[in-house]
């Protein structure tokens, strides 16, 4: 078989085009590229998805935790400090099983024991929590001044709020947040090894790497695969921040705009 024949057999097997049955022997390095490729389609799911929503959510949350009223600063805080509190894996064990009470009691939410549902619900909360206190810490750094200077000119409430407050906070969280988009792309790899079934062996990149290990005994070849699939997809998530960052800092001199430095969570 070919290389091209097993990229149009294998491409897209991770969401159920293609072969229905994986190799079985004499696998080339061929059909491990491609099927480990495959998978990275799920694992850039998983992390965009959580990676949108959430941020809309963090943001949410971090002016909870700053607001003045209980109501909001309370729950904010202990959802925060619960999700940044517990190992991720935990978390995906945990609910997994909370999902599957839930299905044996009302059907309805069976699609939330399938990993394209229930571990992106998980990857959200999990990111949410860890954004919304860099976004807390960037809101609490933001000068007093830029918020007088608001004031001054009459803006108040959701007009000062937009153009002042928001943008200077982002400013002040991006690079911090490209270090937390990248784990979260990371984290993805947890997915089918926690909890989450993978549905007719239709995983992640790193469901094949390990099928792949496990069958050949030679894990040297598969995972650095997927280490060079990972590698590649975070230089593009640090351009793509990059450019956010360029337009945040846009009105700023050359020399003192923020530069976007990799500084990758050892332990979390």
């Amino acid at each position: 078989m070919s290389c091209i024949q097993t990229i149009q057999d294998y491409g897209l097997r991770a969401i159920g085009i293609g072969e229905r049955l994986l190799p079985r022997e004499d696998f080339t390095l061929c059909e491990q590229v491609t099927l480990i490729g495959s998978g990275m389609i799920w694992n850039v799911y998983f992390g965009l998805t959580a990676l949108v929503t959430g941020f809309f959510f963090a943001t949410a949350l971090a002016m909870g935790k700053a607001s003045p009223s209980k109501w909001l600063r309370v729950p904010s805080d202990w959802f925060i400090f619960i999700f940044r509190g517990s190992p991720l894996f935990i978390q995906f064990f945990f609910a997994y099983f909370v999902f599957l009470s839930m299905k044996s009691q009302f059907p309805i939410f069976d699609a939330l024991t399938s990993a394209w549902a229930g571990a992106v619900i998980v990857l959200f909360c999990n990111t949410s929590a860890y954004s919304a206190e860099i976004f807390y810490g960037a809101l609490q750094s933001i000068p007093k001044g830029d918020v007088e200077a608001a004031d001054a000119y009459g803006l108040s409430g959701w007009k000062r709020f937009k153009r002042v407050i928001w943008p200077t906070m982002m400013r002040l969280a991006w690079p911090a947040y490209t270090n937390e988009a990248i784990f979260l792309f990371h984290a993805t790899t947890l997915v089918y090894i926690s909890s989450f079934p993978a549905w007719q062996q239709r995983g992640d990149a790193l469901y094949y790497a390990s099928y792949f290990a496990d069958k050949t005994f030679n894990p040297f070849i598969p995972y650095p695969i997927l280490a060079g699939y990972f590698v590649l997809l975070t230089l593009i998530v640090i351009s793509v921040f990059g450019l956010v960052n360029r337009r945040l800092n846009r009105h700023l001199p050359g020399e003192q705009r923020r530069k976007l430095r990799l500084r990758p969570n050892l332990i979390r």
